[in-house]
């Protein structure tokens, strides 16, 4: 049996030269601060940048409960959502990935609190760290989940864009 291939993605924002979206479809992410408010970051391995939880809402399935098990997946952190940051649907931001789908997606990001689990490297991240609220912008994040972590750490009103 052939492991699953890995579907590589290049984030694009702003940019006049990215492809043309094929579909929108709804994502969940999760802002995880711990209680000396230090933020869960994630290193992709596909590009390299540093993120925050995130992942597609399967059918049948709720936003917050997405958002718990894309964290646990990507970070081997089980969450406790507490809150919503915004939803961010910016048409600037598009995906591409290796397999020719072109997403232009729309997130619901989440505030969480972590309750369980440890930091873990998976087949999602290449490196799992908590970070001082105050430097996690010295770390390469793409404007789109950098727009979603600033928000959340500066303004207690939900989003909506």
């Amino acid at each position: 049996m052939m492991g699953k291939k890995t579907n590589r993605r290049q984030d694009y924002w702003d940019d006049p030269k990215a492809p043309k979206p094929t579909n929108r479809k709804a994502s969940a992410s999760a802002l995880v601060r711990d209680e000396e408010g230090r933020v869960l970051l994630l290193r992709r391995p596909d590009n390299g940048l540093w993120t925050i939880p995130t992942g597609g809402v399967k059918k049948n399935e709720m936003v917050a409960e997405a958002a718990a098990r894309e964290c646990k997946e990507e970070t081997g952190i089980d969450i406790e959502v507490t809150g919503l940051v915004g939803v961010f649907s910016d048409p600037r931001h598009i995906v591409a990935y290796s397999d020719g789908e072109v997403r232009q997606p729309i997130n619901i990001c989440l505030h969480a609190r972590p309750v369980g689990g440890e930091p873990a490297v998976t087949k999602e991240a290449s490196a799992v760290e908590w970070v001082a609220a105050d430097a996690v912008f010295s770390y390469d994040i793409h404007p789109a989940i950098r727009l979603r972590v600033e928000h959340g750490l500066s303004s207690a009103e939900p989003l909506i864009g």
